[in-house]
């Protein structure tokens, strides 16, 4: 249970970030029952990080203390780069069915830790897809794939943000950066992620790559999907304390203090 009661599956989290470094935490949130989410997220700061929302279904009302406020509806993703402090609340809307998405949290470099909070909202209609030879469907929403670009640019860690639907008995390759954490969180049906063909990761699980150039996915006997998420390690010392992610106590102590008094927020 996160948030003020929400009911979700945390993937990774606090205990991952030297093996998923520069990602935090992935979220998976999902449920017919409005009891499981209506709650939501109400208002609560951030500093130091990125936070990553895609809705597969239904919809979740964002606003902040910077003036902003939307809607993010079925198919649509945000990036928000908190920087040097947002205090915002996500709330979801009741869904006729079923309610579901992602939310990831991305670490930033101290570099950037206080940089001007901004958001990329990007609607389902602005993200492109890619169909394969293969027969796979990309939605991309960060990185490039057969020259097609998503539209979040300009992030730090050099990450990509893409959901793939791989049709049965179907493959689907794609080149990654050498040196980039890379991962795949599998959410609808089954497949096989390496050479090992008893080796079948079935929906709800998370697959880790070993450092290279190349990922390959194929799809057992009905359709599968699946984020495919990667990004530059930052390779720098945390400190983290609930929604927010600096590098070492005292800048976490002085951001709860400023937090308190008033003074969390740099730019408005």
């Amino acid at each position: 249970m996160e948030g003020a009661g929400v009911r979700l599956k945390r993937v990774f989290g606090y205990r991952e970030t030297e093996l998923m470094d520069p990602f935090l935490l992935l979220d998976h949130f999902g449920s017919e029952n409005p009891d499981d989410y209506m709650k939501g997220f109400p208002w609560h700061p951030h500093r130091g990080i990125e936070t990553i929302t895609y809705m597969i279904e239904g919809k979740v009302l964002h606003e902040d203390s910077l003036g902003n406020s939307g809607t993010i509806e079925t198919g649509d993703a945000q990036w928000m780069t908190a920087g040097s402090g947002i205090i915002h609340q996500e709330m979801p809307h009741r869904s006729n069915g079923m309610m579901m998405g992602f939310q990831l949290w991305a670490n930033l470099p101290s570099s950037s830790k206080m940089m001007h909070p901004r958001y990329q909202d990007i609607k389902d209609s602005e993200i492109p897809v890619v169909e394969t030879e293969s027969g796979a469907k990309v939605r991309i929403i960060c990185g490039e794939l057969d020259g097609t670009c998503g539209p979040v640019r300009e992030i730090v860690t050099d990450p990509e943000y893409m959901d793939v639907i791989v049709p049965a008995g179907k493959e689907f390759t794609h080149s990654v950066k050498m040196g980039h954490t890379v991962f795949a969180y599998v959410f609808e049906g089954e497949g096989h992620f390496d050479e090992d063909k008893e080796r079948l990761i079935v929906s709800d699980h998370l697959v880790l790559f070993d450092d290279g150039d190349q990922i390959v996915a194929k799809a057992g006997e009905e359709q599968l999907r699946f984020l495919l998420v990667s990004g530059m390690p930052i390779g720098e010392p945390i400190a983290w304390y609930g929604p927010i992610v600096m590098n070492n106590r005292e800048e976490l102590d002085l951001a709860f203090q400023e937090y308190r008094d008033g003074s969390f927020i740099k730019h408005d």
